[in-house]
């Protein structure tokens, strides 16, 4: 079973914190500045990493789910 992260935009602060977790699943883009994610469905291998991210950020806009 894949797993699927989301990000919410209208949310993200552009902390970094989620790049900081997991650095190859998440970058900030540099006009918005805002999370950028490179894949919805990560590896198994990134998967713990993506929840470490969700849980790092402070404004809770990132979403782990089974999908």
């Amino acid at each position: 079973m894949g797993l699927k992260v989301r990000i919410d935009l209208t949310a993200c602060q552009g902390y970094a914190c989620c790049m900081m977790e997991a650095p190859e699943l998440f970058d900030l883009d540099d006009v918005s500045g805002k999370a950028v994610l490179f894949t919805d469905d990560p590896p198994e291998e990134q998967r713990a990493r993506a929840a470490d991210a969700a849980r790092a950020c402070p404004a809770r806009a990132i979403t782990v789910e089974n999908g």
